[in-house]
């Protein structure tokens, strides 16, 4: 009977501990399959929701107990953002009239408050130095599985499980061919990139802090060369820069200037012999001859779309190009009005846009955007701004500019105006803030492992810039994690 009052004793005093070290496989590891669908997006509830709001419901009973406590430096800026992204949902219902789906809404505002509420949980989580680097060393180890995944799933045909698309979203296990990126267990390459790259700098600064252990460093090596390679199977371009200047940068941070050369030349030379990262970067900026309508602005890229190469957009900047290498401008009217032909027989419509009024396209030779970043210009970046135009303060509310922006700052103004984005940023520069002055009682081999957060940190704020990586719930979930677990951690360090 005692040996079982202390075992329950135990799983008391530990049980967010417990709870979180399940919580780190689960969300990376386990594929991104619905479980029930909400109405009017596709996205959708998925199990590992129901663990979080059991992790959660242990808190509040942690919390009631006095057993966990919400008291920290965060607390206020963090229900400050909390309290204006309910403003603003309630603005959106209410005063502007721009979230007809009230539902929807409330659910995208509280998905802000799911992601964020880990952090606290985290911090609780962590009383001594050896939970620490429990949850610390679960983390490390969930990464490289899900990297261990990424090669199965190019080599072996693992399956993978996308929510790229509406369709896709259902719940499709999809075998990638072999000219697709890598998104290992998570739902897009864009996710996956930005995972490797916030957690690289955690490994060099592994590596550092144990650096007369000599397995730990055979170890994070081959970790680290198992990362880059995954990264460069994403094609994740943005990402790619984004760990090319966090990582390197780190490194001379630290002064250890021949691991920086070390980091690069692994870098370029995996980047070149996986040819489609290589290849989309050449393809970001295209010359093109293309055709514009005089009277309607339609614009008709005359191009072979294939799904080894990044097509173009029609968002182009107009060139002035030497006549012997212009192409013949009447073959291109020719060949793409003949494609417009051939499509209004195939669709059974009779009035294609060009098939009719060749005489209205002028031939404009031009540096034509990839169509990923047209996408963004033409499309999500403009309707953001739109939305924060119409409310400065509290902008349009959740849910109100769609599921994604591609620019987590320009979502954040859309959705929340100046108000919400300017207290989000507020708490990154807390926490960034809290953690430099309570390094300075830390000793140099522990401290390399800490100021990894700044880097890993600042690798997550470029990927921002074009990409979501804040709303994305495997990226999110790991980045309040890490920086709770961090943030407790560095009173025992």
């Amino acid at each position: 009977m005692g040996k079982l009052s202390k075992l329950l004793h135990a799983i008391d005093e530990n049980i967010l501990t417990i709870l979180l070290t399940a919580f780190i496989f689960i969300i990376p590891l386990y594929p991104k399959l619905p479980f029930q669908f909400v109405t009017y997006t596709y996205v959708a509830i998925r199990l590992e929701d129901f663990y979080v709001g059991l992790l959660v419901a242990v808190f509040v009973i942690q919390l009631i107990r006095k057993k966990a406590t919400l008291r920290s430096v965060f607390t206020k800026p963090i229900f400050l953002f909390w309290g204006a992204v309910f403003l603003s949902l309630l603005s959106g219902i209410y005063l502007m009239k721009t979230l007809p789906y009230h539902q929807l809404a409330f659910l995208h505002a509280a998905r802000r408050v799911e992601y964020m509420i880990i952090f606290f949980i985290a911090i609780n989580a962590v009383k001594s130095k050896k939970q620490f680097y429990w949850l610390f060393g679960s983390l490390m180890t969930s990464f490289a599985l899900v990297n261990i995944y990424g090669v199965g799933q190019r080599f072996f045909s693992f399956p993978a499980v996308s929510t790229m698309n509406p369709e896709f979203a259902k719940g499709h296990i999809l075998i990638l061919t072999p000219e697709a990126r890598i998104s290992s267990t998570f739902g897009g390459h864009y996710d996956l990139a930005a995972y490797i790259v916030f957690l690289m700098p955690f490994v060099w600064g592994l590596y550092f802090r144990f650096k007369e252990n000599m397995k730990m460093k055979v170890g994070m090596l081959a970790l680290f060369i198992l990362a880059v390679s995954i990264l460069m199977l994403t094609s994740s371009r943005t990402s790619f820069i984004a760990y090319m200047v966090s990582t390197p940068f780190f490194l001379l941070y630290l002064k250890k200037y021949k691991y920086v050369v070390l980091v690069v030349i692994i870098s370029l030379f995996l980047a070149y012999t996986e040819k489609d990262i290589t290849q989309r970067f050449l393809q970001t900026f295209q010359v093109k001859q293309i055709l514009v309508n005089e009277q309607t602005g339609q614009v008709v890229v005359s191009q072979r779309i294939s799904s080894k190469s990044l097509p173009a957009g029609t968002s182009y900047i107009q060139i002035n190009r030497p006549k012997n290498q212009a192409s013949d401008a009447a073959a291109i009217k020719a060949q793409s009005i003949s494609e417009a032909i051939k499509e209004a027989k195939k669709t059974g419509r009779g009035n294609v846009p060009g098939a009719t009024d060749s005489a209205n396209y002028i031939e404009v030779s031009a540096v034509a955007t990839d169509i990923s970043l047209a996408t963004r210009l033409q499309v999500e970046w403009p309707r953001a701004i739109a939305s924060l135009l119409k409310n400065p303060l509290l902008g349009t509310g959740p849910s109100s500019i769609t599921e994604s922006t591609d620019n987590d700052y320009l979502r954040w103004l859309g959705e929340f105006g100046f108000l919400g984005f300017g207290l989000f940023l507020y708490i990154l520069y807390v926490m960034a803030d809290y953690v430099r002055r309570k390094l300075k009682k830390v000793d140099r081999p522990q401290k390399y492992l800490f100021q990894a957060t700044f880097f890993a940190l600042f690798g997550l704020l470029i990927n921002a810039g074009y990409i979501d990586v804040f709303e994305a719930s495997k990226v999110a979930y790991v980045f309040w994690y890490t920086m709770g677990i961090f943030i407790a951690g560095l009173d025992y360090a």
